[in-house]
């Protein structure tokens, strides 16, 4: 029986004739020996592929983001910020865009997706997030003659004109509130570690007991927590920080060493109860703050239990409404990076200067410290200027208040 000659070969007067054409590109090879054709075939076919007349013509955008990620980006990241990275761009413009080829994407393209992506609600920072990337990817096209410019240069971004939710912190009243609800909790230690000190969750589901000196009085920031899913299976493993800035030493401030010798008793006491069902692994056998199993406290989990002292504060507050018949007071939702906020109000309430402030906030920069500032001064600024009625004279026409280190004259019409 004959042989079954492959797709574009065929039998002439004994010898082996192969042809075919790649993108305008003609192949034509001769020779007796068939495997030997065959496989010269396959390699004519693949470097025309790969020449960059071919990549220009036919490569398209998912393909070319897989390149550029794995030969520019991915070794200039985290480990753990690969995955979710590759995933926000295949969720986004992967998604709407990705099979076109990249030199029809045109900046109207990439401006449908964004718009598309806003009506499906996609939210501004996962959207701000792929943008970024998507251009970042494209100046690289540019740069290698794949395209003559970047497509997503001109495009009308949806946030431009919407203003960012505003992180408030809680307000002396509303700190302690939380803090009585969770006196008797498990919780109770790392709810108080967090106001005061500010750390970021990643950083408190990361810290050890190595890192707490008791004779200095100092913690050592160094590590945080990473928790991510890959194909479906949940990792958490301890990464280096956020920024060269994160790490840092934080002195125990207010009653902190009290805090963690009590958080330490407790654990000690645990551990010994639950024996083989303490949950936490090699890795994380010196974590300060776990779950009452043992676990790593991940962000999920800090996240869960303020939503649930959020839930008892509202239903003890409806009672205490009824009993006493008298408004509800409502606490506002938050989330635990809104005490690492009111952590930085309150060192401002106290007159910390801001470079010290992030210094013990482990910021990358003053600016982002400086907005938190400027929001107590805000405040500040607002109490100071409800006293000009109280402040002007029944005499002196002028009338001068002092707001901090400003010292404003105001004329009165009085």
């Amino acid at each position: 029986m004959a042989r079954k000659l492959p797709k574009g070969i065929r039998e002439n007067k004994g010898t082996y004739e192969a042809r075919a054409m790649v993108n305008g590109v003609k192949i034509c090879l001769y020779g007796s020996d068939l495997d030997h054709l065959i496989e010269e075939f396959h390699q004519a076919k693949e470097k025309v592929k790969n020449s960059i007349d071919y990549r220009k013509t036919m490569i398209t955008l998912n393909e070319w983001f897989e390149e550029w990620f794995t030969e520019v980006k991915a070794h200039k990241v985290k480990e753990t910020s690969i995955h979710p990275m590759k995933n926000n761009f295949k969720r986004t413009f992967g998604f709407y865009i990705g099979s076109k080829k990249l030199k029809d994407i045109k900046p109207l393209d990439v401006q449908r997706a964004l718009n598309t992506m806003e009506q499906e609600g996609i939210s501004n920072s996962a959207m701000r997030e792929a943008l970024g990337r998507l251009r970042e990817c494209m100046e690289f096209a540019v740069g290698n003659q794949m395209i003559a410019s970047n497509p997503c240069l001109i495009v009308e971004v949806p946030w431009t004109y919407k203003k960012a939710k505003e992180e408030i912190a809680l307000t002396q009243e509303e700190q302690n509130t939380l803090l009585n609800e969770v006196e008797d909790s498990w919780y109770k230690e790392m709810f108080y570690f967090m106001c005061l000190t500010g750390v970021r969750v990643g950083e408190l589901g990361g810290l050890q007991w190595s890192d707490i000196d008791f004779s200095k009085k100092c913690i050592t920031i160094r590590r945080s927590l990473s928790c991510s899913y890959c194909n479906g299976k949940k990792r958490e493993m301890l990464v280096s920080p956020k920024t060269v800035n994160s790490t840092r030493q934080i002195p125990f401030l207010g009653e902190m060493e009290e805090v963690l010798k009590s958080q330490k008793e407790k654990q000690k006491r645990l551990k010994a109860e639950l024996g083989e069902r303490w949950r936490s692994g090699e890795e994380f056998s010196d974590l300060v703050f776990t779950t009452g199993m043992g676990s790593p406290c991940s962000r999920y989990i800090v996240d869960k239990e303020v939503k649930k002292v959020i839930k008892r504060i509202r239903e003890k507050e409806a009672v205490l409404a009824v009993q006493e018949q008298r408004e509800l007071k409502i606490i506002r939702d938050f989330h635990p990076h809104t005490l690492r906020h009111t952590f930085a109000t309150r060192c401002f309430e106290n007159k910390m200067e801001p470079k010290v402030v992030q210094s013990l906030l482990g910021h990358s920069s003053i600016s982002i410290t400086l907005n938190i500032y400027t929001h107590v001064l805000d405040n500040k600024m607002d109490e100071e200027i409800k006293k000009f009625g109280v402040a002007k004279t029944q005499n002196d026409p002028y009338s001068e208040i002092d707001v901090g280190k400003v010292r404003i004259t105001a004329k009165s019409h009085y």
